[in-house]
Formats: C-alpha cells, structure tokens, sequence
C-alpha cells in the first residue's frame, strides 16, 4: 500500500469514526462544568462494582418530577393550560357558568379571577374537565389536545417543550442501568399518553396525581368510569407515598424543581450516602423563563435555601445548559 493510500485510508476511517464519537458523548447539551461533572462522578461511582458505593442494577431507581423539570410549567402548568381549553369547548353545554365562579373568569379570560377562587376553585376545574367519562374517552380527548395545542411563549406543541438536557440524562442514566421514572403532582392519566414519545418512559412508570375511577358495564362493555372525586394528590409529602406504593424501591437518584419536590429529595437522599438530588433552577429569562421564589407555579424557596447543605446540585439552566429545547437553533 502506497503512502498516499495509508494516508487516505486513515482520513477515511477517521471520518467514519468521528460521527459516533460524537453521539457517544454524554449528557452533549449541558456545558462542561461542575453539574455536568457532578452527574457523570455519581453515575461512575455507583456503576464500578470495585467502588464502595456500587449499587446494583435492580436498586438503580431515578425519579424525576415533570412540570417544570422535564418540560416548561410557565405562564402555568400544561395540564391547566387543557382544563382551561376543555372548559371553553364544553361551555355551550353549561350556560350557567357564564355567571358561576371560576368558570365565569376562565370564560373571560380572566385568570387572575380564576386564580382568586384559590384551590378549591381549580378542583372545581379540574373535575369539570377530567371526569364524567371513561378513562379511554379521557385518554384520546388527552392526546388530540396535545397533537393540536401551542405553546403561548414559543408556538410550539406543547409535547415539544420538553427539556433537552433532560431527555438526555434520562437516556444518559438508562444507558447505565437506571430505570427511570415519573413521580409528578400532575395528573397520571394526563402525562401517560405522551410520556413514552416524550422521554422514553412507559405508562407504567409514571406516578402522579389521581381522581377516583370504578369499574363499570356499559352496553355490556366494561369500562372504567372517571369520577368528580380526588383519589390521592401526588405532591409535597404525597410524593415520597407515592413512590413507596408504587415502585416499591428506594430510589438514588431525584431530580425537581420546586418545594412541591422537597420531601421526595428529602426522602430519597436521606436514605443513602450513595444517592443524588438535582434541582433544575429556571434562571433563563431570554430562552425560557426565569423565576423561584415567588413563583404562583414552580415556586423554588426552601428547596433551595436547603441545596448546599444538604448537597443536592443545584442546575442554573443559562450556565448550565447549551440548550434547553430541541427545537433552538444550535
């Protein structure tokens, strides 16, 4: 073989090579620093069997929180954003809402009426929109209103507002062992038709909020019936409950972004010294939003006071992230 034939060959390969290179590159839209650094030293360490941490591939259990951790919860979370579209397309059905709070404010856009009505106003809503139908009926009206609904900020679907950096550590963390799953205040039949297409999370491993449902015969048929009653509210204290019912393990790792996700990190960092909490920080004004503290949705304050000291990582989204969705221009 000629020189000029070696050398081309290697230029050649070279191309072929660089390519997967790059896909094999961890965690690729989170800029090099010390979150990035912390994530890939945890993984390292609890997937080395000569580590002490080790931990082994059936206890390799993450949760991650949904409404403002995996996709955006501003100007409100998602899943109001459907109820207050479901109370416009069934008001032609209930014309004594034009005069009955909150349905009267939502009708006038008004949300800051809407939000006046406090919470037993939006379960006043949710259970207008949610129940008094089969969970199949619930699950198809669901999943159209995602194929058609935009963002208000973006334009874009909302199923696309998910975070990249996210997605990617899902991938990242299941490529090494994990299972992952969903452990969100939202609601679980809500989040379940797009979970799988969104972050590669089945059905099944996702927890989240609950109405009351009872088995029923309809024309003969059996159907599960979606009733106006709260079954059990997946948030706060709920969270940690939540897990325990439905996973059945401890897991090692959890990711949130709010108080709403304090006792979960609580819970499952609190219970080895082989475990991590992550709390994503929405400081990016320009790409997505930047809020904490006062926040009506997301609000971040003890959570957050608590980080250092109980030595969750703390991500700030505009340092952190080279992007935050798919969709932005590299």
């Amino acid at each position: 073989m000629s020189v000029f034939t070696r050398a081309f060959a290697g230029v050649f390969l070279l191309a072929l090579l660089l390519p997967f290179s790059a896909q094999a590159e961890d965690l690729p839209s989170w800029n090099d620093g010390k979150s990035k650094q912390a994530i890939v030293d945890f993984v390292t360490k609890v997937t080395d069997e000569k580590n002490a941490d080790f931990v082994k591939p059936e206890d390799r259990i993450a949760v991650f929180d949904n409404d403002g951790t995996l996709w955006s919860e501003q100007p409100y979370y998602f899943q109001l954003g459907f109820a207050l579209d479901r109370i416009k397309a069934l008001a032609p059905e209930h014309p004594e809402w034009k005069e009955t709070e909150p349905f009267k404010s939502v009708l006038a856009g008004d949300l800051k009426g809407m939000a006046a009505s406090g919470e037993k106003g939006l379960v006043e809503l949710m259970m207008a929109t949610h129940a008094g139908m089969t969970t199949d009926s619930f699950n198809t009206i669901v999943t159209d209103w995602f194929a058609a609904s935009k963002h208000p900020k973006t334009g874009k679907p909302y199923n696309e507002m998910t975070f990249l950096p996210m997605r990617e550590l899902l991938d990242y963390l299941r490529a090494n062992g994990f299972k992952t799953f969903i452990v969100s205040g939202g609601g679980v039949e809500f989040m379940r038709p797009i979970t799988e297409h969104a972050y590669g999370i089945p059905p099944e491993q996702v927890v989240g909020s609950t109405i009351a449902t009872e088995y029923a015969l309809v024309d003969g048929e059996p159907v599960l019936n979606r009733l106006p009653k709260i079954d059990f509210i997946d948030d706060g204290a709920g969270k940690p409950v939540g897990i325990n019912k439905f996973i059945g393990r401890r897991p090692i790792f959890a990711a949130g972004n709010s108080d709403g996700d304090y006792e979960m990190l609580r819970w499952v960092t609190g219970g080895k010294p082989n475990s991590f909490g992550l709390i994503v920080h929405h400081t990016d004004a320009a790409r997505e939003y930047a809020y904490d503290r006062e926040s009506h949705f997301g609000k971040l304050n003890k959570a957050m006071d608590e980080a250092d000291q109980r030595n969750w990582l703390l991500v700030d989204m505009k340092n952190d992230w080279k992007k935050i969705y798919a969709f932005e221009a590299p």
